[in-house]
């Protein structure tokens, strides 16, 4: 038995001690916050989408370019390997209308609770409320409480120890990507943590801010240069986010960084092609107000009408040849991301030129690192947390291969 230290108590961590445990480790758990699985349970709130059904191959092209690092551990740890896991734990799991896999408890909860009396079953032991700092000069984990944040909370020997400390999008939760800092300072090479599956900044008038804030826009379809898909959106005080934004935004992210801003063009009447619509749109409007036209004539949303006036001061003066391409492809201007704390995950991490191909770090033999701590990312849907836990399973396979061959 050797002593297996995991530095993160979500998802990748909890995972990957179970597997130690299993092969007969000695496993602790350390967390900085005072239980497990938070960030876990707040996803949980919306239904806790844990993976998806999608054929294999289309799952794997979500992760855009960290596919070729991610799929040998998601190929080794399919979403049909996650569910059966779960309904271990007592958890059944069914396939939403959209595909997307969920507990039939539609709560992280249950299978929280599940999970850690099996952990205590196989003799996993945490601490908690104790913050990872990094390594001494002999090589030891170093911590401090939580509690007093200038207390030493003690040197940790460990013979392989695992990094899963979340990425930097729910700092109240314990994400708050504080060790990018220490890991810079042991050289490693971090890409910078930045907002994914986020929402952008647009610069509202305050007419439709106040007005708005707060309702939907749907159906509508996104095409950003070769992306297009249909979806939804919500329009906020501050700016616009939804599913369909996030399907989009690391896209975007990076346009904004490179250029300024970003332009997304909306059609906010899919499914009519434009030469129809004008012919709609040449209907005469009888002393109807705009508004009333637009809804009967063309089917628009009072928001997706008023979204019009953002673009033209006066877009009932438009000739129905000018209107029509104007609800068509709608240019929308994104000025920024929202903050990392506003968004659901984070792109950046740990590049993969610093881990094997079990996510061992080639500057500290013995320490892993798994889940979004890693650089890359993926779109809501399931795949978050599919890699999170295929990584931590991948990795955790590593520490128990890179044990067996440490000496007694």
């Amino acid at each position: 038995m050797k002593k297996a230290a995991i530095i993160g108590g979500g998802p990748a961590g909890l995972m990957a001690a179970e597997v130690l445990a299993n092969a007969g480790h000695a496993v602790t758990v350390f967390d900085h916050k005072p239980s497990p699985g938070r960030k876990f349970l707040m996803a949980g709130r919306g239904g806790l989408n844990l993976t998806h059904s999608e054929p294999l191959e289309d799952f794997l092209s979500r992760y855009g370019n960290a596919r070729d690092w991610l799929e040998p551990a998601i190929r080794a740890f399919t979403p049909a390997d996650l569910r059966a896991w779960c309904e271990g734990l007592g958890q059944e799991t069914f396939v939403g209308s959209s595909g997307r896999v969920f507990p039939r408890a539609m709560k992280a909860s249950p299978l929280l609770r599940a999970w850690m009396a099996r952990l205590e079953s196989i003799d996993v032991r945490f601490r908690y409320s104790t913050r990872w700092t990094g390594w001494d000069a002999a090589g030891k984990l170093t911590f401090e409480s939580a509690d007093a944040a200038t207390a030493d909370a003690g040197a940790v020997t460990a013979d392989a120890v695992l990094l899963a400390l979340g990425g930097a999008s729910w700092p109240k939760l314990g994400s708050d990507g504080s060790w990018a800092e220490t890991l810079a300072q042991h050289n490693i090479t971090l890409s910078p943590l930045r907002p994914s599956n986020g929402g952008f900044v647009v610069n509202w008038s305050d007419i439709f801010r106040n007005k708005f804030a707060g309702q939907p826009l749907k159906p509508i379809t996104l095409t950003f240069k070769d992306r297009s898909l249909q979806g939804e959106a919500m329009i906020t005080e501050r700016g616009i986010e939804g599913g369909g934004i996030y399907a989009l935004s690391g896209i975007l992210r990076e346009e904004i960084t490179a250029n300024g801003s970003a332009t997304l063009m909306l059609d906010l009447r899919p499914g009519i092609p434009e030469d129809d619509l004008i012919d709609r749109l040449s209907a005469p409007m009888r002393g109807k107000s705009f508004a009333e036209f637009m809804r009967k004539e063309a089917g628009l949303s009072p928001v997706a009408t008023s979204l019009l006036r953002e673009a033209h001061k006066n877009p009932g003066q438009l000739l129905p040849e000018a209107l029509a391409p104007l609800i068509k492809h709608f240019p929308l201007k994104l000025q920024a991301p929202f903050p990392i704390d506003r968004a659901i995950s984070s792109a950046g991490g740990i590049v993969r030129a610093e881990v094997d191909d079990r996510f061992m770090l080639n500057r500290k033999p013995g320490v892993f690192a798994a889940g979004e701590m890693l650089d890359w990312e993926a779109p809501t849907g399931g795949y978050l947390l599919q890699a999170t836990f295929a990584t931590a399973v991948a990795a955790a396979k590593g520490m128990v291969d890179y044990l067996a061959k440490q000496p007694a």
